[in-house]
């Protein structure tokens, strides 16, 4: 029997650990939390100063017991999950639910999983630190109480089943406002002046120049006059300046700096980051992932430095201490960084690899010399002419930090990098090949993606390294906001080009306004927020958000107690809930479009039973009101009335097939072609009001060979026992209910006999499962 027992939270770390640490020391997890605040009910006892009511999680139990079991023969306890508040709170948990004496338990913290430092960690160990346990107890318990409190508000208002949270109700407002934003956008025109010029170099050789206009103009009456003066004008180099230019290297990784970057380099959700981070945390081959610190260890830079060195050369190496801006930040003491510096790749699968390459080129690049640049500007006389141009471009004298890595931003219209220029002479005559003024329309602001969302919740001082992933995707996963991409739109524009002493003009179309991975808010997600916000304002105020987390810090300090903190939210926040169940109306974001012209009733748009629809008529009317769905690519906000109108103009009939009537019409789940009593989906891109008879068949036929590829076999006289294709594999499907086909066996050989046997083995797990849930 070992005489210690460390207990982690995931079975990969302690698999990592176990490793280092010799035959006396048992290594156990705790699959994270083993205890939350009870399903039932709030879980907070309000009569005794907000204390949390705890209950072991059913899927805990075993759990539970075997770690009972093994603290009982243990000589020592060592609690050793991670070293946040949420960590700090696993190891109270243990501690209060194992009943472990405090005489034979010790803490430890590590911010990576490396022999010396579980070791140094095992030398070194504390107590519990009931300062990060409060801290992470007021935020569990004030959440709760926001959520408890205000779901049921939304389900008498808005809509059954809806919920609210403090920090997703913020973000989901970021990305409505962001969306209003974009929807109220009135692009300005202008102007953008460009030319082609040739010239001879300093070496006599001819060569191109492009460059552009300083001035952009507001009209195309403008823009014209200047060409047309260009016809007879003159162009020669005027000044020629040539400036140094240095960049720098971005800091070490934090949780965010992290998730932003391989969300842009990599097409990583952030979650996803998370999720691959964590692995390698737990294998022990980066340091802890949570984090708001770009402080590098000692260690970590003198490794550096002998890597940049053996790679690159002694003129490659800066050392830098980054020192972290962000207000509040967390325990953990060290940016995101790989365990071993020399370790510049690793074993792993293929999202692992990739992320930890990120990771490593960043913290190398942290540490390396600035860039060296030389930016060299044109400038280009226009004889007769107040206006000059420019041609700009740059030359790396040393390539520095850029040898392993650059940065990436959110700026969807980021310029490429320069061109280099050819070496020109001053008062250098030249000849315009070419000018061009093109008709340009200012951009909108750009929707958030994930990466754009966390940098701006960070930037508000709202949530926390552990809070940004879990707080995206339960706003994805509550259907406030969707994830999605959009096609480009055409949209047509001018050109006026001089050349050869001609002058043209013409009308051009572009594609503008394609979208990839963004964030967009539902319907639903609209009517809450507006809700919310016009009933709860300080919940949803930005600076209030952002001030809770200081108070969580504070909490974490040990400068407040943290029920006084809860107690001073809740006198604040109930009477608001009282006040909204009392004397606010029910709201279904109605949006009154106009006059239906065919019956002369008022057209409008809401949120009904099963998702936003428009609705002809009122209750008051004689006739019952008329609805029609929505179609996916619709909002409430920016329908139009000649699109609503067009939604009652379905279900169409598209013509016969087989016989039998194909109508197109929209349902709960979008557009689809109904045909013989069977309901086909429309593929996306197809538009409900414009498919034909034979657009229909394709689809009808396309559905039934894939049908057909679905189902390996039938069997039994009146076709009982279907054994089919799914997605996790071949199954068996028999009175409605799902049985599993285990893979030492072939589908397509199964008898009926076989069928049967594996339906009634498994038909008896089930009841065992069932009887024990109860």
């Amino acid at each position: 029997m070992s005489k210690n027992l460390v207990i982690v939270e995931s079975p990969a770390k302690a698999k990592t650990i176990e490793k280092f640490l010799g035959n006396d020391y048992q290594v156990l997890s705790s699959f994270g939390h083993i205890r939350d605040l009870v399903e039932k009910g709030l879980g907070i006892d309000f009569e005794n100063n907000y204390q949390p009511q705890y209950e072991i999680s059913p899927d805990k139990k075993k759990v539970v017991s075997e770690l009972t079991k093994q603290a009982k023969n243990a000589d020592m306890v060592w609690l050793a999950s991670d070293e946040d508040r949420e960590g700090e709170a696993i190891a109270w948990h243990l501690f209060e639910t194992l009943k472990l004496d405090r005489t034979k338990t010790k803490r430890i913290v590590f911010h990576e999983i490396t022999k010396d430092a579980i070791l140094k960690a095992i030398e070194n160990p504390r107590g519990i630190n009931i300062d990060l346990v409060d801290a992470q107890q007021a935020r569990r318990v004030l959440d709760r109480i926001v959520g408890f409190e205000l779901s049921p508000v939304l389900w008498r208002k808005v809509r059954p089943s809806l919920s609210a949270g403090r920090v997703q109700s913020v973000a989901v407002r970021l990305i409505v406002e962001r969306e209003r934003e974009i929807n109220h956008f009135t692009p300005e025109v202008s102007y953008k002046v460009s030319a082609i010029f040739e010239g001879k170099d300093a070496n006599g050789a001819t060569v191109e120049l492009k460059a552009e206009l300083q001035q952009r103009f507001a009209t195309k009456d403008e823009a014209k006059a200047f060409l047309e003066q260009c016809i007879t004008a003159g162009f020669s180099v005027s000044d020629i300046v040539t400036k140094p230019l240095k960049k720098s290297p971005a800091p070490p990784f934090t949780t965010s700096t992290l998730q932003q970057e391989a969300s842009r380099k990599l097409g990583y959700s952030v979650s996803q980051t998370m999720r691959v981070a964590q692995s390698l945390y737990e294998s022990g081959k980066i340091t802890y992932m949570r984090t708001d610190s770009v402080n590098l260890s000692d260690l970590a830079l003198n490794t550096s430095k002998a890597e940049i060195i053996s790679m690159a050369g002694e003129e490659y190496f800066f050392r830098r201490k980054f020192t972290t801006k962000t207000k509040g930040a967390q325990e953990a003491h060290e940016a995101i960084r790989p365990t071993y510096m020399n370790q510049h790749s690793i074993e792993g699968t293929a999202q692992e690899k990739r992320l930890y390459d990120l990771i490593w080129k960043r913290t190398i690049a942290s540490q390396m010399a600035d860039a060296k640049l030389e930016k060299t500007t044109v400038h280009i006389h226009v004889s007769d002419s107040k206006y000059e141009f420019l041609s700009t471009g740059e030359v790396i004298v040393f390539d520095g930090f850029l040898k392993v890595y650059m940065e990436s931003t959110d700026d969807e219209h980021e310029a490429d990098g320069e061109a280099t220029l050819p070496l020109m002479k001053k008062g250098e005559k030249l000849t315009a090949q070419e000018i061009g003024a093109r008709e340009v329309f200012s951009q909108r602001p750009p929707r958030y993606n994930e990466a754009s969302l966390v940098r701006k919740l960070e930037e508000l001082g709202i949530g926390r390294p552990s809070t940004y992933a879990p707080t995206i995707s339960t706003i994805q996963n509550r259907s406030y906001v969707e994830k999605a991409d959009r096609p480009a739109e055409k949209r047509k524009y001018n050109m006026l080009k001089l050349k050869d002493g001609k002058l043209s003009d013409q009308t051009l179309t572009e594609n503008t306004g394609a979208e990839k991975s963004k964030l967009f808010p539902t319907d639903i997600g609209v009517v809450v927020n507006d809700f919310l916000t016009e009933h709860f304002p300080d919940i949803l105020n930005y600076n209030f958000t952002a001030n809770v987390e200081k108070e969580f810090d504070r909490i974490a300090e040990g400068d407040i107690k943290w029920t006084k903190s809860i107690d001073s939210f809740y006198n604040e926040f109930h009477p608001m809930v009282e006040d909204a169940i009392k004397n606010s109306e029910r709201q279904v974001g109605e949006r009154i479009l106009g006059v239906d012209p065919a019956t002369g009733r008022q057209l409008a748009v809401k949120i009904g039973r099963f998702g936003p629809v428009a609705q002809i008529g009122v209750a008051e009317d004689e006739d019952k009101p008329v609805f029609a769905s929505l179609r996916r690519d619709q909002s409430i906000e920016s329908i139009t009335l000649e699109e609503a109108l067009d939604l009652f103009k379905l279900p169409r009939q598209i013509g016969e097939y087989e016989g039998k009537e194909m109508t197109v019409a929209i349902g709960r789940f979008g557009p689809y072609i109904r045909h013989d009593s069977s309901f086909y989906s429309l593929p996306k891109g197809d538009d409900p009001m414009k498919v034909t008879a034979e657009r229909g068949i394709e689809i009808i036929e396309a559905k039934r060979i894939e049908g057909k590829k679905r189902i390996i076999q039938t069997l039994g006289e009146n076709s009982e026992i279907q054994v089919l294709n799914g997605r996790f594999g071949p199954y068996i499907v028999y009175e409605k209910a799902n049985y599993k086909i285990p893979k030492s066996l072939d589908p397509a050989t199964l008898t009926k006999e076989k069928c049967m046997e594996l339906i009634e083995a498994q038909s008896g797990d089930k009841k065992k499962k069932k009887t024990k849930k109860k």
